[in-house]
């Protein structure tokens, strides 16, 4: 099936091989249908499994930092996407646009301390840089949208 992306964040693709049988079908959230919530979703699995590898004395320091910032990402693309007001979508896109800039501080902060390659540093950096161009182009169609009369 083709995806479709827009500016807006919407990829019109929800139908997905959930591994389920039979006639169980997986239910998706609406906001899992964000390519940008799909991106900041699989980035947080990505970071999770790196703060795995930390060592041990990191573990309350960078490894929980980085691991709730990476979290906080999805989570705030959900919060906005599922807020009735607008208002609230818009604070919890900006929100969500704020912790993956800090995910991204946290990211180099393991580089520099010799955790991760600066190779896998600047991939995980680039890619968050594109979620921040997604939750703002999102934002920009919730916005546009509400200025829309009908």
């Amino acid at each position: 099936m083709d995806r479709v992306q827009s500016r807006s964040g919407y990829q019109g693709n929800s139908v997905q091989d959930t591994g389920i049988s039979g006639n169980q079908q997986k239910v998706i959230a609406g906001f899992e249908r964000l390519w940008v919530w799909q991106k900041a979703h699989q980035l947080m699995l990505e970071i999770h499994r790196i703060g795995k590898a930390l060592p041990s004395d990191e573990r309350f320091r960078t490894r929980d930092q980085i691991e709730r910032s990476s979290s906080s990402v999805a989570d705030n693309i959900a919060e906005g996407y599922t807020s009735y007001y607008y208002q609230d979508k818009i604070k919890g896109f900006f929100t969500a646009r704020k912790e993956a800039g800090e995910t991204q501080n946290h990211v180099r902060a393991i580089e520099g301390k010799g955790y991760v390659s600066a190779s896998t540093a600047n991939d995980l950096i680039g890619r968050y840089e594109e979620v921040i161009k997604g939750i703002n182009g999102y934002a920009n169609w919730v916005r546009d949208k509400r200025g829309v009369k009908r």
